[in-house]
């Protein structure tokens, strides 16, 4: 029996994200007697890490977990030291796959030189925040392309953020959009009302809204919207899955402005799926993204979506995706959504499927690129 290839992916943590999300969905349909994957996080306070939502799945599938301490610019010297102490160790891996492109320019080319076969650089996102924290990682990400023996990204806005213009241009980045399970979305009548009932839902038009609280996903926005919709529809509700830095200040704006009552946190879930089934209308005010696997999710789910412009045209699979630009008023977004209240839902399994963006159509190209550095089926 052929030893098995060890696939090691790099990322920030193994929480609920949206990169870390499309991970898992390809994770579970490996052979994992022929492919494992393991994962390389980062903490403040290794030692004293806690559990992340993903890590219990990940050991029982039979994954690893190593932990780097955070890189915080001022430790560069120390954090490379540890990446080197760990590739010194570490001579298992036929690929790294680095998710985290703001250090990869540090990692990868250690792991290059410690004899792993096959580096990737592959972009999520296509921002990143203001401010010092921005620069710097501009700075780490520079001549990425470079670095890296095969470069991936999400969506063509992502390579260019990352990688650069000119390196889109040449041919040196390819583009594989972040695919999902899509049969687990597929619009189900009966589900739709089973978890209406369980959340005391009746005839409300239910918006929804999946992403982790914080500056990327523009909730303030998005809460400015709901508001909106209220003034002119009563009977309304909205559904917040997700967790993050800015939950609580969205508890207490959706509080002042008197809509608490109608406002679910439901926190993160592990059958996102479910909730997708209850809403009627999904939104996504982001300031970027990568390619937003939560709008492939709700597409799949055959829902009526309102997005910001900022969002790459690719993650557009159906007609029913709708991009407004977060610079108007929210009350005209508000008028859209009621405008747009009532329609026919479709199962939308096959769209997603033909469109490239069902895991388990990609997971055989991925199986191939493992197994031999072929990327030409991704």
């Amino acid at each position: 029996m052929a030893e098995t290839i060890r696939v090691l992916h790099v990322l920030g943590g193994v929480g609920l994200g949206g990169a870390e999300s499309r991970i898992m969905d390809l994770y579970r349909q490996m052979d994992r007697e022929e492919i494992q994957f393991d994962f390389l996080v980062h903490s403040r306070d290794p030692q004293n890490r806690r559990p992340e939502f993903y890590e219990e799945e990940i050991r029982r599938l039979g994954g690893q977990i190593y932990v780097l301490p955070k890189f915080r610019v001022y430790n560069y010297i120390a954090y490379r030291k540890a990446v080197k102490d760990f590739f010194r160790k570490h001579h298992e891996f036929r690929v790294v796959q680095g998710h985290m492109t703001s250090t990869a320019g540090i990692y990868l080319p250690v792991a290059k030189r410690s004899g792993v076969p096959v580096t990737v650089a592959h972009s999520r996102n296509a921002g990143v925040v203001k401010g010092p924290k921005g620069a710097a990682t501009r700075f780490f990400r520079r001549n990425l392309v470079q670095k890296a023996d095969q470069c991936f990204a999400c969506s063509t806005l992502a390579g260019e953020d990352v990688f650069g213009r000119k390196a889109m241009e040449q041919g040196r980045v390819k583009i594989i959009h972040n695919a999902i399970d899509a049969g687990r979305f597929t619009y189900d009548p009966r589900k739709r009302e089973s978890v209406r009932a369980e959340l005391g839902l009746n005839e409300e038009l239910v918006v929804g809204h999946v992403g982790r609280f914080d500056h990327q996903k523009n909730h303030p926005y998005l809460i400015a919207v709901f508001d909106s919709l209220c003034k002119s529809r009563q009977d309304t509700a909205l559904l917040l899955l997700g967790e993050g830095p800015h939950m609580e200040e969205i508890k207490e704006r959706c509080r002042l402005l008197g809509i608490e009552e109608k406002v679910r946190f439901l926190g993160n879930q592990k059958r996102p799926e479910d909730y997708y089934q209850a809403m009627d209308i999904f939104l996504l005010p982001s300031f970027y993204e990568g390619l937003p696997g939560v709008l492939v999710e709700a597409q799949a789910a055959g829902l009526r979506c309102f997005v910001s412009d900022k969002v790459t045209r690719e993650a557009r699979i159906t007609d029913q995706v709708t991009y407004l630009s977060i610079e108007q008023p929210a009350k005209v977004w508000a008028d859209r959504i009621r405008e747009a209240a009532c329609y026919e839902r479709m199962d939308t399994y096959q769209t997603v499927k033909e469109a490239g963006f069902d895991v388990k159509t990609q997971a055989a190209g991925y199986r191939l690129f493992y197994q031999k550095g072929d990327s030409s089926k991704l």
